[in-house]
């Protein structure tokens, strides 16, 4: 969604510019050809970090979480222009069949966003009981079945791969569907595994924090959990009232236009907002 971050969030010469996602550096090429400004470019993923490093050697790189940075950022003070966090997996997280967070490729039952953390996909698989992963399942997954699929990878314990935790899970939805009947199994152990709602919460405060006055805000999630999340915490600061902190750009979320889904189908649940903030 490039055409559409960059016109929420209408890069100016000089703006400071804070991309909490930045992955493989595929927004903030565009951004700093408009700004030629500072850059703070963030990624919890080592692979991600050390093309960051080729691509903006004058760039300030934190190999960290987003919460993690925000909070370093905000105790320093920092402020920025624009800001940008494309949540959810990259497509290099989906290609490479040992990260495991491919359905369709066998790997190792991974799915760690930064490989220094010790917590995995297969820890869960193989050691929570199936009233923990019916929990997990139901709560990031929103899985109709999910005490069903819980009992079913308990009984087929041990679970080492991606191929076989898809075919189990699958047990559950016989017949055929477009959308493989595992998706939202492997969507729920990879929120799980990467704290990513939990760190969605603590962050979104912090970043109007770190948001100079008039600067502007891009959040794209990719699925609802995400997306109710940050439209209930734009809605809250923002509104017509006196003590309102955000002015919102999209009222409804903005989604992948039908030319990008041509050539990236995986935006097709990119759901973006924006605002911008209208006081100190």
């Amino acid at each position: 969604m490039l055409a559409e971050v960059l016109d929420y969030l209408k890069p100016e010469k000089g703006d400071r510019y804070l991309d909490l996602t930045a992955g493989y550096g595929g927004h903030a090429t565009a951004i700093l050809q408009a700004t030629a400004g500072t850059a703070t470019l963030v990624d919890r993923d080592e692979n991600a970090v050390h093309e960051l490093k080729r691509l903006f050697p004058k760039a300030a790189l934190k190999h960290q979480d987003f919460l993690s940075a925000s909070q370093t950022l905000a105790e320093a003070g920092e402020q920025f222009d624009i800001i940008l966090a494309d949540l959810g997996v990259s497509s290099p997280h989906l290609n490479e069949a040992d990260r495991g967070f491919a359905i369709n490729q066998d790997g190792p039952l991974d799915m760690r966003m930064d490989n220094r953390q010790e917590l995995t996909a297969d820890t869960i698989v193989n050691t929570y009981s199936d009233a923990e992963l019916a929990d997990i399942l139901w709560r990031y997954g929103e899985e109709p079945k999910a005490r069903q699929i819980a009992r079913l990878i308990v009984g087929n314990r041990p679970l080492h791969s991606t191929k076989t935790l898809a075919a189990v899970a699958s047990r559950a939805w016989p017949g055929k569907s477009r959308v493989h009947p595992a998706t939202r199994t492997f969507q729920a152990l990879r929120i799980a595994v990467n704290d990513e709602l939990n760190l969605l919460e603590r962050s979104l405060p912090l970043w109007v924090q770190l948001l100079a006055p008039g600067g502007r805000i891009v959040v794209i999630s990719f699925h609802s959990l995400e997306d109710v999340i940050v439209k209930r915490f734009f809605g809250e600061l923002a509104g017509d009232r006196y003590d309102a902190t955000l002015k919102l750009l999209t009222k409804r979320p903005v989604n992948a236009s039908t030319h990008e889904l041509v050539s990236n189908p995986r935006a097709r649940s990119a759901k973006l907002r924006a605002a911008a903030k209208i006081n100190i």
